[in-house]
């Protein structure tokens, strides 16, 4: 049997570690006949390489991240290499259009107008890769929305939320909505509230079209690389499926 393995960013937030736990149960009652279980790359527990160690049989392991990154493509491979090289490590989650339908939902549930701007707000990173993810993510909410969606940056990349808000203040929209690209509650989140937005959604969290994308990711790389035991000696990473990123130039 397979074995799921959620390897999460970690956090220091007790809702965060709520939010990430219930994700995973709600995962879990997507296929009972499959194990999952939840990592963590750092801060939280328990951490990935120990829990790779531990479980038994094939591996696939999805990133609850969204997009490209150090962890993506550094840090995580690390660990698998070094613990678990006959693990299948997937694509992040994004950019897909099942995140574009839950960041919608969100924007609805804020009250979003037909008249309002909406930026998407994510961490952000050094990685230009991780950025263009972001801002593919910004198309599919776009085409969503049928309206213009600006990615911005709590973090590391450009434009910063506060340049993304200080040009948007300059338009003609009478409210500006941030819609928050983070998978829980933390040091992020708390930037996103505090950014003068007028309204800012709650974290993708736990949603069924969430629990189903994790599921997409595994089923993806599961029949191709686990059952026919490719790669055996170094991790297999399952190609992301190209029409999701059709966006990017």
């Amino acid at each position: 049997m397979t074995t799921l393995v959620l390897a999460g960013h970690g956090t220091r937030s007790a809702m965060g570690e709520e939010t990430l736990a219930g994700l995973r149960d709600l995962v879990r009652g997507g296929r009972r006949g499959t194990r999952v279980e939840q990592a963590f790359l750092e801060i939280s527990s328990p951490s990935l390489a120990d829990v790779l160690v531990e479980v038994p049989g094939p591996v696939v392991v999805v990133p609850l991240l969204l997009a490209g990154g150090y962890h993506v493509h550094i840090d995580l491979p690390e660990v698998v290499a070094t613990t678990r090289p006959d693990a299948t490590v997937t694509a992040p989650l994004g950019p897909h259009p099942l995140l574009a339908a839950v960041l919608a939902r969100r924007l609805a549930a804020v009250g979003l107008r037909a008249a309002d701007s909406v930026i998407l707000g994510a961490a952000g990173s050094s990685d230009p890769a991780a950025l263009a993810d972001v801002r593919a993510a910004a198309r599919l909410l776009s085409v969503r929305l049928s309206r213009p969606v600006t990615a911005a940056f709590a973090g590391t990349g450009a434009p910063t939320v506060a340049e993304a808000l200080e040009r948007l203040r300059s338009g003609p929209a009478p409210r500006i909505a941030l819609a928050s690209y983070l998978l829980a509650p933390g040091f992020f989140q708390d930037r996103l509230e505090a950014s003068g937005a007028d309204l800012v959604t709650a974290p993708l969290g736990v949603d069924a079209d969430l629990a189903a994308l994790v599921w997409a990711r595994f089923d993806q790389a599961c029949p191709a690389s686990v059952a026919s035991g490719a790669g055996a000696g170094s991790p297999v990473f399952a190609r992301p499926v190209q029409a999701e990123r059709s966006g990017r130039r």
